[in-house]
């Protein structure tokens, strides 16, 4: 999940910065939680220290009436510095200046708003308006944007906006959203027709890596359902979900799914042409040594065929000493040797060997 998490932090930075994301490549290699630190210091460097010409401006908008101060927004300030002078403002008087304004030059303002200042505006607009400035920000694709104000907006207004954004724009937005605590929320507000929909649309839309970052930030039955809609896709699609997250490395984020799945769904991964292959098996085994979720995969290698368990085993065999001792340790503290044991089976005797003289197995 971390992985998908800088990446999402990564495109914010870059769209604050106004720089090409592949420049800050470098970021997604850092904790994710220093990344999103950096990122709300950023904010604050950048509209803390803003020119006095602002707040003069700010000042002077207070001395006309709302419409008027609209029309200066609109006809001599541009979406940009409009944006920065109602960061400016107390909250109901930027409220009552972008009710005047039109939508399409709201929306596009929206992207330059200080995001600090977006949940105290948000509550003082019509609900009416908000809702359509959120369609107009889906319809110019501006999902980060979307991302930045979907967690402040109300279930009320959510209702309204769902059905009118299609699924793409639902799982883009999801991937960006600010608050992910409020991922469950709207999840429930969609529907199960709607979430199998939006599923169906990563498949369709290659977009598994945005709907694992969504399935990543929910928690419990949610998660569970995410994970059952996926593995119910048809098979050419669910194979785009295995060959998407071994090209990416996204081991992390898909193997949690996994687990989750009854044993029907797993047999129906495990049966994917592209978990044949022995470099997308053996990619998968060094992922799961350096994220050490043996439990998480172990159950899939055991639905897997036989052949492609004896790539896992001979993978696993010719794994260093200290990644093979670490995998022993952890077999056994969590108790998995009845699904280890088998895989052990299938090695050679020079891999058994290797195995046996770990120091877990010492007495």
């Amino acid at each position: 999940m971390d992985k998908l998490r800088g990446r999402a932090e990564t495109l914010k930075i870059a769209r604050l910065l106004d720089v090409e994301p592949d420049t800050l490549a470098f970021l997604r290699t850092l904790p994710v939680d220093d990344v999103r630190r950096f990122r709300e210091q950023s904010v604050a460097a950048l509209f803390d220290r803003a020119p006095e010409m602002l707040d003069r401006i700010a000042s002077a908008t207070k001395l006309v009436p709302a419409g008027v101060a609209a029309a200066i927004s609109q006809k001599a300030l541009g979406p940009r510095l409009a944006a920065a002078v109602a960061g400016r403002l107390e909250p109901a008087r930027a409220a009552d200046i972008i009710e005047k304004l039109p939508v399409p030059f709201t929306a596009e303002s929206c992207g330059h708003l200080d995001p600090r200042r977006i949940k105290g505006i948000v509550d003082r607009l019509d609900e009416n308006l908000v809702v359509r400035i959120a369609v107009a920000l889906a319809e110019r694709g501006d999902h980060l944007t979307m991302g930045r104000f979907v967690g402040h907006l109300p279930d009320s207004a959510l209702r309204r906006i769902l059905p009118q954004v299609d699924d793409a724009a639902v799982l883009r937005t999801g991937f960006a959203i600010d608050i992910p605590e409020r991922l469950g929320q709207i999840i429930e507000l969609m529907g199960p027709e709607r979430l199998a929909s939006v599923i169906a649309s990563a498949a369709g839309e290659g977009l598994w890596p945005e709907a694992l970052a969504v399935a990543g930030m929910v928690t419990g039955e949610q998660r569970g359902r995410i994970a059952s809609l996926a593995a119910s896709q048809p098979q050419d699609r669910l194979d785009t979900l295995v060959t998407t997250v071994a090209a990416q490395d996204l081991w992390e984020s898909l193997l949690p799914l996994v687990a989750l799945l009854g044993e029907d769904e797993r047999r129906a991964v495990a049966a994917l042409p592209s978990l044949r292959g022995a470099d997308v098996l053996g990619g998968v085994v060094h992922a799961v040594v350096a994220t050490g979720l043996w439990a998480e995969f172990l159950p899939l290698v055991q639905a897997l065929p036989e052949e492609s368990r004896k790539v896992v085993a001979d993978t696993a065999g010719a794994l260093p000493a200290a990644d093979l001792d670490a995998l022993a340790l952890e077999v056994d503290k969590r108790d998995l040797w009845e699904l280890v044991m088998p895989l052990v089976e299938l090695m050679d005797d020079e891999a058994k060997t290797r195995i046996f003289e770990l120091p877990a197995f010492a007495p």
